[in-house]
């Protein structure tokens, strides 16, 4: 099993193919696994990295009292540095694309693409929103500690899809396929990466400083906020592209995965130019 230290803990990651690197980052309570789709496809040209985010999947937890998105860019960065990578694109889905965004400002020089997929900045955009992201989530807490995440991650799902649009879950059995496979998150873990998401408002992100060709995907079937939140990062990053990933949910990587490796090819190909092979030489003949 791959682990490497980035800062007090042990991280498991995956590594795949060769080529310029690539670097991916789960969404809160799965594993690297949910990006596993994309890894597969563009292993074929790049090396696919994927890693557990502390708290979650077989990194684990660890004796912290209190989590938060800055800690979760600072073990990025250890591991890219453990790692001995320089320059890699970064692709975050919802809470990853949050670590992902964060790590991007601070660390531009790091970072030669982005991709943000069904995720958001740290700025409320309206009141529903902040009800969404802060009350709503600091209110599993104690259920989760009775019934288990599972068991409340399946209302929320029924209670979203009320209140929102049918679609806004996707195709909901592959996190559950994805949480089958992997090892559970203990509860007190579960309430600190809860506490992550919560706070963070709190953080600020310069989003002028990223200046890596930056792509940010959206479900078409996102609750209003994600989609409000899509257009805001791509406004606030210059030169950002925005795309609506047709009949998808939140996590679109995996209910339209080949359009989400599709799109995410084509970042590649704009971070990672290949430089044209240089032309031979035309030897004039001379005349009899």
């Amino acid at each position: 099993m791959p682990t490497i230290r980035t800062n007090d803990i042990e991280t498991y990651y995956e590594r795949r193919g060769e080529g310029p690197p690539v670097v991916f980052v789960h969404g809160a309570i799965v594993d690297h696994s949910q990006w596993d789709p994309q890894r597969e496809a563009l292993s074929d040209e790049y090396t696919t990295i994927a890693y557990d985010v502390r708290g979650h999947g077989r990194t684990g937890g660890s004796q912290r009292g209190r989590y938060s998105v800055d800690l979760f860019a600072d073990d990025l960065d250890a591991l890219l540095d453990a790692l001995d990578l320089d320059e890699v694109v970064l692709c975050g889905l919802s809470t990853g694309g949050c670590i992902a965004q964060v790590y991007a400002a601070r660390h531009p020089g790091r970072v030669a693409g982005l991709v943000l997929a069904d995720t958001f900045a740290p700025e409320y955009l309206s009141v529903g929103e902040r009800l969404q992201r802060s009350l709503l989530l600091r209110a599993t807490v104690p259920p989760v500690r009775l019934f288990g995440y599972e068991r409340v991650e399946r209302w929320l799902v029924r209670l979203q899809e009320r209140i929102a649009d049918e679609g806004v879950s996707g195709d909901y059995e592959n996190v559950e396929r994805i949480r089958e496979s992997g090892p559970k998150m203990a509860t007190d873990e579960f309430a600190k990466v809860i506490g992550a998401v919560t706070g963070f408002h709190h953080t600020e992100v310069r989003f002028p400083a990223i200046s890596a060709p930056t792509l940010v995907l959206y479900g078409e079937h996102e609750a209003p906020f994600m989609r409000r939140q899509a257009r805001h990062l791509a406004t606030e990053i210059g030169g950002a592209s925005l795309r609506a990933v047709p009949k998808a949910g939140h996590a679109s990587n995996l209910d339209e995965p080949e359009f989400v490796t599709d799109a995410v090819r084509k970042l590649l190909a704009q971070a990672y130019p290949v430089e044209p092979a240089d032309t031979p030489a035309v030897t004039e003949k001379s005349g009899a």
